[in-house]
């Protein structure tokens, strides 16, 4: 028992090292014009490959960017990352991401994801909360290819919409519930 214990930890450390040294930019402390460079880019990008997402910021009282998640796991599984929440096209806040995982699950990922606020209510559970966990508060719709072809400013009338975009690496599987944010204030 002890040997797989060691060999866990092991694993584990050499998984980190290797996060650190192929995705240094999300462990490392960004700047909030690292931040909001980062998430120009990333909604250049989402807007270029999804159109829905075009027609829906035109809609939405706010959109948050987190353009770059890590995620590592080998049976434990950890994500994180950095972002802003962005009115009217300005970052009026930045926030941090995280999450744990357990199971049967190994690799590396990067990816980022986009969540459209399309009302008030849910707005301000954000700017309220002391850190808020998807999936409890107000209602979201994970938006994948199928559901971007018949989504429409007409027919959005959930809370929240989340984009996931610029997926790399290798990971079973990839979900927003049990994701932790909360406000930052980096330098």
């Amino acid at each position: 028992m002890k040997t797989s214990t060691k060999s866990l930890a092991a694993t584990l450390l050499l998984g980190f090292a290797a996060l650190v040294f192929m995705f240094p930019s999300p462990i490392l402390a960004a700047s909030k014009a690292q931040i909001d460079r980062d998430v120009d880019a990333a909604l250049q990008q989402l807007f270029d490959s999804t159109p829905a997402a075009k027609k829906l910021a035109a809609e939405a009282k706010a959109i948050l960017v987190f353009p770059s998640i890590v995620k590592l796991g080998f049976i434990i599984g950890v994500q994180g990352g950095n972002g802003a929440l962005r009115e009217n096209g300005m970052t009026v806040g930045y926030y941090n991401t995280a999450a744990a995982s357990y199971g049967l699950q190994a690799g590396i990922q990067e990816f980022g994801y986009a969540l459209f606020f399309m009302s008030d209510s849910a707005l301000q559970y954000l700017n309220k909360s002391e850190g808020w966990e998807i999936g409890v508060g107000p209602s979201i719709v994970i938006v994948d290819a199928g559901v971007a072809r018949t989504l429409t400013t007409t027919t959005a009338r959930k809370d929240i919409y989340a984009f996931i975009f610029s997926q790399k690496g290798l990971m079973a599987g990839l979900g927003l519930q049990g994701t932790k944010i909360t406000r930052i204030n980096p330098d």
